[in-house]
């Protein structure tokens, strides 16, 4: 039996008329790497806040390990990097990172940490005289100041260069690689395509999906086509007209359409009279089916 590391059951949270999470159900296992993803308004925050037993919640059960949230990361089992709350001023990157690992029931050496982090040349500066970049790298290592068994981000490279990111992700890896779980909330939306194992998408609260990144572009429906149109007039109200496009746009002489029948729309080009040139045809990206699913969305439920 799958032991499970995160466990949402039903779960609401209301803010007056606003409800952030709307009947939340989901689980995480040992060694997942999972992107939280929705747009602003979500309710990514809130379920990070809700699992980490920052907040409660109205209805519905949220279990960590088996045991109430708190009770798991009193028991140092959960490690924590989060956009909301500052970092202490006046004291160095060093000093810091020691009270972290001081107060972890399973703690890793002061200099693991700093070096795991990438701040070990920085551990001497006042963590009020960081940069972004910095000041993010640094709550990276409070977050893995110990052996906890789930890594909980939000929005954790916001402010690195891409340098940086990538040592990052790369340090993540080895973490999931290890058994832990991973889960982050992200607006790259390539790095979702390219780090998670599982993506959640929510809008308004509710879990729209809950799949890998190949199987929601797939879900997505619609494919990519782009061409170069051909010298000469071009009738652009039948390019708009061909079958089953959902988007359109022009660039130039260059044409990018989506479509929810590919073949079909491609059929109907060559069917213009036309031949274009430089014709490709291929999947949504990630950033690409998630606004498709979020509009569909929308235009369901307003």
């Amino acid at each position: 039996m799958t032991t499970t590391v995160v466990g949402f059951d039903q779960v609401t949270k209301s803010y007056g008329d606003v409800r952030a999470v709307d009947g939340l159900t989901l689980a995480l296992h040992p060694g997942e790497t999972v992107a939280l993803l929705g747009p602003n308004g979500a309710g990514k925050s809130t379920t990070l806040d809700l699992l980490l037993g920052l907040k409660r919640p109205d209805s519905g059960t949220i279990g960590l390990f088996g045991t109430e949230p708190r009770e798991a990361i009193a028991a140092g089992r959960v490690g924590a990097m989060l956009q909301s709350g500052g970092l202490m001023d006046e004291v160095t990157v060093a000093e810091l990172v020691r009270l972290a690992c001081d107060l972890h029931p399973r703690p890793y050496p002061v200099s693991e940490v700093l070096a795991r982090a990438g701040v070990t040349q920085i551990a001497d500066r006042r963590v009020d005289k960081l940069s972004g970049g910095q000041a993010q790298r640094v709550r990276f290592a409070l977050a893995t100041a110990g052996d906890s068994d789930l890594i909980v981000l939000d929005e954790p490279t916001t402010g690195m260069d891409v340098t940086t990111r990538q040592a990052f992700w790369a340090t993540m890896r080895e973490q999931a690689d290890q058994g832990r779980t991973v889960l982050f909330a992200t607006h790259y939306l390539e790095e979702a395509d390219a780090i998670a194992d599982r993506v959640l998408v929510l809008h308004r609260g509710r879990l729209l999906a809950d799949a890998t990144a190949a199987e929601i572009k797939a879900k997505a429906g619609a494919r990519r086509i782009s061409f170069d149109l051909p010298d000469g007039p071009v009738d652009e109200a039948a390019l708009r007209n061909l079958p089953f496009l959902t988007t359109y746009d022009v660039s130039g002489r260059t044409v990018r359409l989506q479509s929810a029948d590919a073949d079909a729309t491609v059929h109907a080009l060559y069917g213009l009279g036309l031949y274009p040139r430089n014709l490709e045809v291929a999947g949504l990206g990630l950033e690409q089916a998630f606004v498709a699913i979020t509009t569909a969305e929308e235009a369901r439920t307003s």
